[in-house]
């Protein structure tokens, strides 16, 4: 997916508008198992996903927990860096080889001042931000691990074959047993 389409997705800005934040915004690439963001560091930009599946996860002292996958199209962003410029609680982790546009923090909210519909995006992201972290508490509060699994089998299908069920199990909050008993029931 490219930039102009990531972009639009979010808000639909001027063109002048897109081209004075598309000259802030560089690809790069990264391969699998890449650590993208580290938890307890501030993050100073904000990724787009051209290509490739990564996961959001925080550290126990048991276990690695996912609550996250982004895929084509998606920001990757420690909101508490973005807002606060306090260092986040999450890492980012590469599943696959990626392409990805990077955008600094700094440069972004330079343009906030500059730019009312530059500014107006980013209130855009924020909020699309926020409704993503809403819809995961609900998620994790109101249903069960078959019932979120049923809604990654309709709006995520691609991400069942493109993450490991370790991952999904501990996304789902449940074993990998108690996934292949699902697995198994919807079959």
């Amino acid at each position: 997916m490219d930039i102009d389409q990531i972009l639009d997705r979010i808000y639909v800005l001027p063109e002048a508008s897109k081209n004075a934040l598309k000259q802030h915004i560089k690809e790069v690439s990264h391969s699998k198992c890449f650590c993208l963001m580290e938890a307890d560091k501030i993050i100073p930009h904000i990724y787009f996903i051209r290509k490739g599946m990564v996961r959001a996860y925080a550290s126990t002292s048991d276990n690695d927990i996912t609550f996250w996958f982004g895929s084509e199209g998606e920001a990757v962003v420690s909101m508490k860096s973005y807002v606060e410029d306090k260092p986040g609680y999450e890492s980012i982790e590469l599943l696959e080889d990626c392409d990805l546009y990077i955008l600094e923090t700094e440069n972004l909210r330079k343009l906030f001042n500059e730019d009312i519909h530059i500014a107006n995006w980013g209130r855009k992201f924020a909020e699309r931000e926020l409704m993503k972290t809403e819809e995961l508490i609900i998620s994790r509060q109101f249903k069960t691990s078959l019932e979120r699994y049923k809604d990654l089998m309709v709006n995520k299908p691609d991400l069942l074959k493109r993450v490991q069920l370790g991952y999904i199990a501990s996304y789902l909050g449940i074993t990998q047993v108690s996934l292949s008993r699902i697995r198994a029931e919807i079959r």
